[in-house]
């Protein structure tokens, strides 16, 4: 650890805590919840595509006025909010289970509203971050976050399908409603005064300029202010070539993960025979890579380049997911859990080292709005693969569906490689002016 690494700021490490258990309990529960829908609820592929669907469609549906939102209140009491809400609602689902009532209905309408508040979690933590750690150790602070959630990852779903044997699906959602509650007391925890909002003239924030809109009445002013701060986070990232062309390629990674997500657990239960513990293991097996990757992702950046490793992580490691689909019983699923981990390496320093160019381009007052634009167009295409990704499993199969999904994270580096193609390092990416 240097003396320059924000690991050794309390802050950091409560925040680095809080979202360590939270991962933890969400690749537990990432495991209980398909298994409950497709073995206790014997949901088809379609149904657990709705599921899916339900948790990501947020994005498309509030994930602008989110992120004006965020630039507009303090981030952190929003992602204890965030966190709150989360562990209430997945608690209803080992009490239904309990009483009896659980059905598919539920797990979608959960799903829904745990996207609701995930949006304005995800969102404000990208922009909670650089306040913690500085600009100027963004890549080192997201790549020890990523470090130490996948340490997360690599326990999480073998406990998983292990709790799944044992103590059922239901029962096992509430370790993650309590890892929502921990992330939220560590949240708390932390003595770093946030910066006030510093509202913009003309953004609809009582009291922040003058101008026509204030002859307007309040409700009007905060509505065409709304769709003004929405505008301008729109036009922020489409008007830069970079961060368009490498939100266009996450969007595609997005697509084809929510593709996969509808097929791989009936693919692992139908095609490959394996029982929930295996199922565990197997997506467990997948977390080294990306926990290597997470740690590795500083030191590819210095060698590579820390604009080149974007789009370079996704050309080499994403031809290994057509592996994927290949796989069959018995040794034959070691093809799947070596194309997962391949893919999981490539994703994890794609995400760290884009992450933090897009932190360093964005002016820190319009952080919430360029970062929720971007998850916005990313996560717009999820829901709609998962919806396809179901349709087609149950149309053709599981393995048909794995072979689309695998195809699109093949084609996806294209738009990135051609916006940073000859731009070796992030400094030398021209800064885009905010509106």
């Amino acid at each position: 650890m240097t003396s320059g690494s924000p690991l050794r700021r309390r802050d950091f490490r409560l925040l680095l805590f809080g979202q360590t258990t939270t991962q933890l309990g969400t690749q537990v529960s990432g495991v209980a919840i398909p298994l409950l829908a497709v073995v206790t609820l014997d949901a088809s592929p379609l149904q657990l595509g709705l599921v899916t669907a339900a948790g990501t469609i947020a994005f498309a549906l509030i994930g602008l006025p989110a992120g004006v939102w965020i630039d507009r209140w303090r981030r952190r009491p929003v992602l204890v909010a965030a966190d709150l809400a989360r562990a209430v609602l997945l608690a209803t689902i080992p009490l239904a289970a309990l009483l009896g009532t659980l059905t598919i209905a539920q797990l979608v309408v959960v799903s829904l509203l745990a996207g609701l508040a995930r949006v304005f979690f995800d969102v404000g933590y990208q922009s909670y971050l650089p306040s913690v750690v500085g600009r100027g150790e963004l890549i080192a602070g997201n790549s020890a976050m990523e470090s130490i959630r996948a340490c997360g990852q690599v326990a999480g779903p073998g406990v998983g399908g292990w709790a799944v044997t044992v103590l059922g699906s239901a029962n096992v959602v509430l370790v993650q409603a309590v890892t929502f509650a921990v992330s939220a007391a560590s949240l708390l925890a932390i003595r770093a005064p946030e910066p006030s909002p510093n509202p913009r003239p003309g953004s609809g924030v009582p009291g922040a300029g003058r101008g026509a809109e204030t002859a307007d009445s309040g409700a009007g002013r905060r509505s065409r202010g709304l769709v003004a701060e929405i505008g301008e986070g729109l036009a922020f990232v489409t008007g830069s070539r970079v961060l368009r062309a490498t939100t266009i390629t996450s969007a595609a990674g997005n697509l084809a993960f929510a593709i996969a997500s509808a097929a791989s657990f009936p693919f692992m239960i139908h095609t490959l025979g394996l029982t929930p513990t295996g199922i565990g293991l197997v997506l467990a097996a997948g977390s080294p890579a990306a926990l290597a990757g997470a740690a590795l992702t500083p030191r590819l950046a210095r060698r590579i380049g820390s604009a080149r490793v974007i789009w370079l992580s996704l050309a080499v490691t994403g031809p290994v997911a057509m592996l994927s689909p290949l796989a069959g019983p018995g040794w034959g699923v070691g093809l799947f859990v070596f194309g997962t981990a391949v893919g999981e390496l490539g994703q994890i320093v794609y995400a760290v080292t884009n992450v933090s160019l897009r932190q360093r381009l964005c002016p820190e007052h319009m952080l919430g709005r360029v970062n929720a634009t971007v998850r916005w167009l990313m996560m717009g295409l999820f829901p709609l693969g998962a919806l396809l990704g179901g349709i087609l499993g149950e149309a053709a199969g599981p393995r048909p569906a794995l072979w689309a999904a695998a195809v699109v994270i093949v084609l996806s580096p294209l738009p990135a490689y051609a916006a940073l193609r000859g731009i070796r390092e992030a400094g030398d990416v021209p800064l885009v002016t905010s509106p």
